[in-house]
């Protein structure tokens, strides 16, 4: 095992599980999906396991389907495994217990993580895998990348010799994408330790025609208790298994790994029991407490499942009296968390009744977990009375079961260690660039390295934070870096926003600031706390304008290659000289896939960036610096979204949440929020914003139909709200008939806008222009103004692309990357129906940018309506969206029943019943319901009676609303697909809209049955080989559903049609929008191309326009809405590196699949045009 390499924890996963697997039946899910991705990569290029085989790698259509295909796969003799965490891992449940009831060996790999409850988590904890300890699944924990490689062989080997599955877990996130330089094994030592007698019986044993058996029968009553319990003896004997091959693996590498371990003083008298990433923090704190004289240590669990008391008390000092158990779930209403209770019942069972046992929470959802917690919990320890359940790393101040902690906890980390934070936005490559430093660090020095990666909500245009480690000694310490020698602030916003950065530099340590600003502007920009720190602390600041530099040497936005370079010539890690040919050698590597431009590009931003940054001198006046005045809150900074947004959004926005106590959070407790909270964040985050050139405008709205972040919007002003403009504001006379007499103007909103040029691309007249922010900002006033104080002029709102824009979009400022096509299309959807929506969202891309907690993106209007927004899980989207609907109808028929009671009544007046009935007959037209239940409503106040009184509690269900299912294309089309069938079949009055991006878009763009012929995606690394699916085929074979398929670049206007004749249809409707993605890798430009591109694909052929609508008129019913395919297909294909990356790694199979896509193409044109002839016939 002497090969050390860079890599993750789940890449070290990977290695192993590719070495004992025939089969891998894989699905995407954070943040276990690169596991299941390095297998199909290494497949893919013919890497053999340890049975000279290629794995043969499956992706299924959901997590429930990998399980069953694991379970046949297992069935059939083939040695089979899967990756998951989660939410994926629950529905892999059922299977669960008739993998281990059938006793069959294989391993799921989890990369643990946190379930859903009152909201999402992608993070880390242990939620998901203790809610399969009862399924017969053996279950092993690894702390670190290290432990990681060690010990998962430990888990197929014991399953194999064990005849029992294994659960072999880690810590989401804080293991499975930490980067660390670990001795990998060599497959013939593992080979060695195999036992190919258990593998051979195995195979044999399994089922087969030659020789047929049966398995899985139904037992009744009478013996299904005894054959179950006919299993025991595997279970008791598998501990002695498991413990034999850590023997066996403990003199390969010299270890001593165990079911337990212990670690710390032989007479401890305070003990923890932990498994998972904290071991790693307790054991830096341990050394730490017991150097200076305490008695301390700790108990790591690794085999969990099956628990043997014998192994676990053995390990136990003598000495210990008291015992903290650190469990990282929580079970609501337990008595104590899983390992707590197993730990108590461990030492009543052993007799060991003497000892104090206390239970804590730590952890959940990657809840950074440092030095401070582990001093608390054995700080807690000593108390005569510890408290029995308590809470670390938060302040719970509603319970009050949280643990205080030390404000400045001593370092423990390993002495001589170099740290480093860097401050990114997501998108710009710090994150990539982070990860080459560290191979390079860790690939050509004798340094141990890690690397962890911190991420906030956002997609692309997000706050990242990347936390280096390197240093002499090995690295244990598995928490955010807070206390830096080199910190790297990569977006000049967040020192404006005033993000808490400079306090984690060391004194005397580095502080590097990428800005265009000169010495001047920067001093005016940085906020007094922290210009106390960088004085008082002897902090060396530097600045570097990388983002001049990167658009120099033609990186666009990249500022990342520059930034790294200034970082290796600042950090002095490596020789000058070799760490610029380190670098490029990198960037080859990682970019040449996207082509030698972009490669060369690279190397010139190292070049550029080694010397291009400068010292700045500061000013002694510093360590006095003075904080600005606070502001006083007004009447209005009261309200509820005003209080949400300076307790909630603010701290969160500045990456500051993990400050928030318990009872910030109490009045949301169920994960409620308001809505419109996206327009208090101003994130300022674009270089460049449009400017509206008036003199060239024809006032055709184009641009704001395109914005996918709603921050180019039209007005049309009175007289009097235009001479009531701010200075800046520049305007025209307003064309149109319905116009006469208003002023036109286009106004943008520089702070909110993401500078993605959609904009100026798709403007025919050249009347917009991407120009520096700064140059710009003085129109902000005039986008406030606008957007306060004009009002909606409803007689310009038509049913058109002009018309549709000055409709308030009720979707704006979202999390979205910049250019996104989705937000574009959701937006649109707003304008036509958003005061009355409900939306359900599955989960992915347009949940995460749709409701990130604290900041929704969503809005009301001046009536306070809006869309009532909510997201359940990513596989029961359409059904949840049906329960909407039913719910809603439910308590509106109530209503109904109760006025047609009200107008059969004596009492009530005419004028009542009138209304009542008039209200009864407009139920189902939404812009009548709204007029009629107005006039309802202001009858009902007249009568007062208590029947009036009943109806008027329920005044909100008397309109007829607009019911919207939205999602990607992996749950429409793969994990959702049996459910959405299911919905369009019911012929409810449901509206689906699906963004189509060809892949799963928020995992990390694996394949889905969305996917097109060639397409090379994370599961389909040598490209896919099966056609893309006909979803909206599918759905019209109903013939009552309206199916419609749109791309908003290439034809706006039917786009907009689709989606009023959805929304008017009385029956179940699918709109399927295709939605250019950062996934693409679209050439030249990127997604400032996003609309050109879905010209492109519809000219081409490769995306087609129709519309099928059950009540037109007979011969109208389909109608194709593009032409025939122009030609430029393959061209299209190679504009976009999904495409055209399989031409530098399998070019023979690119050649070849890229013919059958055109062929395909073409294919389905014709029979598009038959599909016309069908149902227009029909």
């Amino acid at each position: 095992m002497a090969t050390k390499m860079t890599v993750d924890g789940n890449t070290a996963v990977g290695h192993v599980a590719y070495a004992f697997s025939d089969v891998a039946a894989i699905y995407p899910i954070t943040p276990s999906s690169p596991m299941a991705e390095v297998v199909d990569e290494w497949s893919a290029k013919g890497t053999k396991n340890l049975f000279g085989q290629t794995v043969h790698v499956s992706e299924m259509q959901s997590e429930a389907g990998a399980a069953g295909a694991v379970h046949g796969s297992l069935v059939a003799g083939a040695l089979t495994t899967t990756f998951t965490a989660s939410q994926g891992l629950l529905l892999m449940i059922p299977n669960m217990y008739k993998i281990s009831g059938e006793l069959l060996p294989c391993v799921f790999h989890v990369s643990a993580r946190a379930l859903a409850a009152h909201a999402l988590s992608i993070f880390g904890d242990h939620s998901d895998v203790m809610a399969c300890r009862q399924t017969g699944f053996a279950m092993l924990a690894e702390g670190n990348v290290q432990e990681v490689m060690d010990l998962s062989p430990v888990a197929h080997l014991a399953a194999i010799e064990g005849k029992t599955p294994f659960l072999n877990f880690f810590d989401g996130f804080r293991t499975s994408h930490e980067i660390q330089k670990v001795a990998m094994w060599d497959y013939k030592d593992l080979a060695e330790m195999c036992d190919m007698d258990a593998v051979q019986a195995f195979r044999d044993h399994a089922l087969n025609p030659e020789h047929p058996h049966t398995r899985g029968s139904h037992e009744n009553g009478d013996i299904f208790f005894q054959n179950r319990e006919a299993c025991n003896k595997v279970y008791d004997e598998l501990p002695a298994v498991v413990e034999g091959y850590m023997k066996k693996i403990n003199e390969k590498l010299g270890t001593d790994y165990g079911l337990f371990n212990y670690y710390g003083a032989p007479d401890a008298d305070r003990v923890v029991v932990c498994m998972g990433s904290f071991c790693d923090v307790l054991e830096e704190v341990i050394d730490y407490l017991n150097a200076h004289g305490e008695k301390v240590g700790l108990v790591k669990v690794r085999l969990f499942r099956p628990f043997s008391i014998k192994h676990f008390v053995d390990v136990l000092p003598e000495t210990v009296k008291k015992i903290a158990v650190m469990d990282r779930t929580k079970e609501p209403g337990s008595i104590g968390e899983p390992l707590y209770q197993d730990v108590v019942s461990a030492l009543y069972e052993a007799g060991k009744t003497g000892i104090k046992v206390v239970g804590g929470r730590y952890g959940l959802g990657s809840k950074d977990t440092p030095p401070a917690s582990a001093f608390a919990v054995f700080e807690e320890l000593k108390k005569d009375e510890p408290k029995r359940e308590f809470t670390i790393g938060i302040v719970d101040d509603v319970t009050n079961l949280s643990l205080p902690e030390a404000e400045d906890a001593p370092n423990t980390a390993a002495p001589g260690t170099i740290e480093c934070k860097f401050w990114g936005l997501g998108g710009d490559g710090t994150v990539g660039a982070n990860k080459n430093s560290i191979k390079i660090i860790g690939d050509h020095t004798d340094k141990y390295v890690q690397a962890y990666f911190q991420y906030d909500s956002k997609k692309t245009g997000g706050v990242t934070v990347s936390h280096l480690r390197f240093g002499d000694s090995p690295i244990r310490s598995p928490y955010y870096v807070t206390k830096a020698d080199f910190v790297a602030c990569h977006n000049p916003s967040y020192i404006v926003k005033g993000f808490k950065m400079v306090r984690d530099v060391k004194p005397g340590g580095t502080f590097l600031v990428n800005c265009q600003w000169s010495d001047e502007e920067f001093a005016e920009h940085m906020p007094a706390v922290a210009k106390r720190y960088i004085a008082n602390n002897n902090v060396n600041v530097y600045l570097i304008d990388a983002i001049d530099l990167a658009a120099k040497v033609g990186m666009g936005k990249r500022t990342n290659t520059v930034l790294q370079s200034a970082f290796f010539a600042l950090a002095k890690v490596l020789p000058a000289e070799d760490a610029l040919q380190y670098m490029k050698d990198a960037a080859t590597k990682s970019y040449m896939k996207k082509g030698q431009a972009i490669v060369d590009a690279n190397h010139k931003a190292i070049d550029a960036g080694a010397t291009a940054f400068r010292k700045f001198e500061v000013p002694a006046d510093w360590a006095t610096a003075e904080d600005a005045a606070p502001v006083e809150l007004s009447e209005e900074t009261k309200s509820a979204i005003a209080q949400q947004v300076k307790n909630l959004l603010e701290p969160i926005d500045r990456m500051d949440g993990d400050s928030l106590p318990v009872s910030a959070f109490v009045d949301c407790a169920d994960g409620q929020f308001e809505l419109g909270a996206s327009a208090y964040e101003k994130r300022g985050v674009a270089v460049v914003v449009p400017h509206w050139d008036e003199t060239k405008c024809i006032q055709c709205n184009q641009c704001a139909y395109v914005c996918p972040h709603a921050t180019i919007r039209p007005f049309a002003m009175t007289e009097d709200e235009a001479a009531a403009a701010p200075e800046a504001t520049r305007t025209l006379d307003a064309m149109g008939p319905k116009a006469k007499g208003m002023k036109f103007t286009m106004a943008v909103s520089p702070l909110d806008c993401m500078g993605c040029t959609n904009c100026v691309k798709v403007c025919p007249k050249g009347a917009l222009e991407m120009v520096p922010t700064e140059q710009e900002m003085d129109q902000q006033p005039v986008w406030d103004y606008m957007v306060e104080n004009v009002s909606e002029k409803k007689e310009l709102i038509a049913a058109n692309v002009k018309g549709s824009q000055f409709k308030q979009p009720y979707l704006e400022f979202s999390g979205s990357c910049a250019g996104c096509a989705e937000t574009a299309y959701a937006r649109l959807v707003t304008q036509v129906a958003g005061d009355r929506m409900f939306i359900s969202n599955a989960t992915g891309c347009s949940s995460i940018w749709g409701n990130p907690a604290a900041t929704a993106p969503y809005c009301k209007d001046k009536d306070g309506h809006g869309p009532a927004w909510n997201n359940s899980l990513f596989e029961d989207n359409a059904e949840h969206g049906l329960g909407m609907a039913v719910g809603y109808e439910a308590v509106q028929k109530k209503l109904i029943a109760a006025t047609q009671d009200i107008i059969a009544a004596d009492g009530p007046s005419d004028e009542l019943k009138a209304a009542g009935q008039a209200w009864i007959d407009s139920v189902n037209d939404a812009e009548a319901s709204k007029t009629a239940a107005a006039a309802y409503v202001a009858e009902l106040e007249k009568c007062g009676c208590d029947a009036s009184k009943a109806i008027l509690a329920d005044k909100a269900y008397l309109t007829k609303k607009s019911f919207w299912i939205f999602g990607g294309d992996g749950w429409a089309y793969d994990i959702g697909f049996g459910g959405l069938d299911h919905v369009l079949a019911s012929g409810h009055n449901v509206n689906v809209f699906v963004f189509d991006t060809e892949v799963y878009s928020n995992t990390g763009g694996q394949a889905s049955k969305a996917s097109n012929l060639g397409q090379v995606a994370q599961f389909a690394a040598a490209g896919k080989v099966t056609k893309k699916k006909s979803l909206a085929e599918i759905a019209m074979s109903y013939g009552y559903v309206y199916v419609a398929q749109v791309a908003m670049g290439a034809n706006p206007a039917q786009t907009l049609k689709a989606i009023h004749e959805a929304e008017a249809y009385d029956g179940p409707s699918l709109i399927i929008g295709y939605s250019p993605c950062e996934m693409h890798s679209i050439k030249k430009g990127g997604m400032q191309n996003c609309q050109a591109e879905m010209k492109k694909a519809v000219e081409c052929g490769y995306w087609n326009l129709f519309r099928f609508n059950p009540e037109a008129a007979a011969g109208k019913k389909f109608s194709l809405d593009s032409k025939e395919p122009a030609g430029g297909y393959q061209e299209f294909l190679m504009n976009e590196a999904r495409y055209a990356s399989l031409t530098r790694s399998f070019p023979e199979r690119a050649e070849e699949l890229f013919k059958e896509n055109e062929q395909a193409a073409m294919d389905r044109y014709q029979h598009l045009l038959k599909l016309k002839t069908v149902y227009n016939e029909a």
